[in-house]
């Protein structure tokens, strides 16, 4: 899984944006933040995160890293547990424009991953390796996360390079530290409300777009 750069000649979304159809989806194209170079966070260049819970072909959670002026992104079917014992497979996507982090709404029928997503987490994180990209290429990251509902460490480790024709996955775990919590594990993503919003899946796609101001 290359890091890739938003500074440097390849443009890092060109994936994210061959997919998509900007006259018809109202989800960021992220042109402005490449072509500067966007590489911090929002406050005090602290990186970010973000988990969207989305409802496409599959129901899936949407795990994604600010690295480098893009959002490196992962799909987790079963969403990220808080029990060290949960092992998450997470399947890496395209990267994301760092104006994704607050993206909620409806991608409309027909364009690619057409369905209502929601934020359902979002905050800092702090890696906790000195080479934070390299480390990522390497197949192993650890990061404590300082969300609304997910905080400590965790860690994301690829198990599968994606040789020999087979996709390349990884595993999204819950550190055994003091903000692990077996009794939770995973919200039910229909049940589930956003960090922005406070709506559900469901309210989201009833009203058909974002919320309103």
């Amino acid at each position: 899984m290359s890091t890739g750069s938003a500074t440097g000649g390849k443009d890092p979304l060109r994936t994210y944006r061959s997919k998509r159809r900007f006259g018809t989806t109202t989800e960021p194209e992220g042109r402005e933040e490449s072509e500067s170079g966007a590489s911090g966070g929002e406050r005090g260049g602290e990186s970010r995160f973000v988990v969207q819970i989305h409802d496409a072909t599959t129901l899936h959670f949407d795990f994604r890293l600010e690295v480098e002026g893009v959002l490196k992104s992962w799909s987790v079917p079963k969403g990220p547990s808080t029990d060290p014992h949960d092992k998450r497979l997470a399947m890496p996507t395209e990267d994301h424009p760092l104006a994704y982090r607050t993206f909620e709404g409806v991608i409309p029928e027909g364009e690619y991953g057409a369905g209502p997503v929601i934020v359902w987490d979002t905050g800092g994180y702090e890696p906790l390796k000195r080479d934070f990209p390299g480390a990522l290429d390497r197949g192993h990251v650890s990061f404590a996360l300082h969300g609304s509902k997910l905080h400590g460490a965790w860690a994301l480790t690829r198990f599968r390079d994606g040789g020999d024709g087979e996709r390349e996955a990884w595993l999204l775990v819950k550190e055994n530290d003091g903000r692990a919590g077996r009794r939770h594990g995973t919200p039910d993503p229909l049940r589930a409300r956003s960090a922005l919003s406070g709506r559900t899946l469901r309210q989201v796609a009833d009203a058909g777009g974002p919320a309103p101001p």
